[in-house]
């Protein structure tokens, strides 16, 4: 499978993937092949078999299976992944399920990554498997101090062993971009372990939030995907600056991707 973070600065679907048949009935079809994948590499996981080269090859089939729904995925900003060496923390606005599932597969083979994940996802059926074989940091989203102490202390030692860390510092996921709730978690992080904060600004809604369970929205092939990378930024001795750098951002490209739909 093609390596995303390969591709020299952006990334967009081609012409002619989509099909006809996986269109008229794109939540159907997607969901039916995203159960059969996790159960597959669920097994795997349980064996101690889904490694870093798993965890990309399932988080492409994700992406590359939207695709073929009909929805069309734009990725800009590739390059910066590739202009400084380590790892490093990335910093995102989190919109849908859809990022969690999609970015280790488009940031790897340029960076490993695991994530910053509240105790709840660990704790899902058959998916808590894979999400605990990469050794993602875990927390209870009760005490925002506790929260921060977790991070703080488990963070630094896998950026040590070579791992990045993606952060969503919105406490839930949102349609919307509100900066007075996106806090400055994963700037602290980047602090304390001494590497540089990537953010990321996403347009993900075409993976909708469901009624029920809240994983299984509706899939929108009509809502185009926009992920972004920016350039690495110091997280400083203070960070203010750093993290109105992160805002502004993930701000201006919502905007720019709002004012193309308008």
């Amino acid at each position: 499978m093609e390596s995303i973070a390969d591709f020299a600065g952006n990334y967009q679907t081609r012409p002619g993937v989509a099909r006809a048949w996986m269109r008229t009935f794109p939540s159907l079809v997607f969901y039916s092949r995203l159960v059969y994948s996790v159960i597959r590499y669920s097994r795997l996981a349980q064996r101690q078999q889904y490694d870093i080269a798993a965890w990309r090859e399932s988080s492409l089939g994700v992406l590359h299976t939207l695709e073929q729904t009909g929805v069309q995925i734009n990725i800009e900003g590739l390059d910066n992944l590739k202009k400084f060496d380590g790892p490093c923390v990335f910093v995102a606005n989190h919109m849908s399920t859809l990022e969690t599932l999609v970015l280790p597969g488009i940031i790897h083979p340029a960076k490993n990554a695991t994530f910053v994940v509240k105790r709840g996802v660990v704790e899902y059926p058959v998916f808590k498997h894979l999400i605990l074989s990469r050794d993602p940091i875990v927390v209870d989203r009760v005490n925002p101090r506790a929260d921060l102490e977790m991070v703080l202390t488990q963070g630094p030692k896998s950026i040590a062993g070579g791992q990045s860390i993606i952060v969503f510092p919105q406490t839930t996921r949102r349609l919307d971009f509100d900066p007075k709730l996106f806090n400055t978690i994963g700037l602290k992080l980047a602090r304390r372990a001494g590497v540089p904060v990537v953010p990321i600004a996403l347009r993900t809604d075409a993976w909708g939030v469901g009624k029920l369970i809240k994983e299984f929205g509706r899939i929108d092939p009509a809502k185009p995907v926009h992920i972004a990378f920016g350039e690495a930024i110091d997280p400083g001795a203070r960070g203010n600056a750093s993290h109105q750098t992160v805002i502004e951002f993930i701000q201006s490209k919502l905007e720019g991707w709002q004012t193309a739909i308008d």
